[in-house]
């Protein structure tokens, strides 16, 4: 039996570069802090001023730095 809880996270981000197989974001906008997160394992939907709302799996999100 499943716990019903969802282990995807949304969210927002600056957008630095994509590619065609990844996406590179921060959380403050600073490009040294930029990481590259695979397309593949996420959704993006763009925003005004930049930014990105990015939906990825928790485990992602964390080994990624973001929480």
């Amino acid at each position: 039996m499943t716990s019903g809880r969802s282990d995807l996270i949304d969210l927002t981000l600056a957008l630095h570069a994509t590619t065609s197989r990844a996406v590179r974001v921060s959380e403050t906008g600073d490009d040294s802090k930029a990481v590259w997160v695979p397309l593949s394992e996420c959704e993006m939907v763009k925003k005004p001023g930049g930014l990105v709302v990015v939906t990825m799996p928790e485990w992602l999100a964390l080994s990624k730095g973001f929480i």
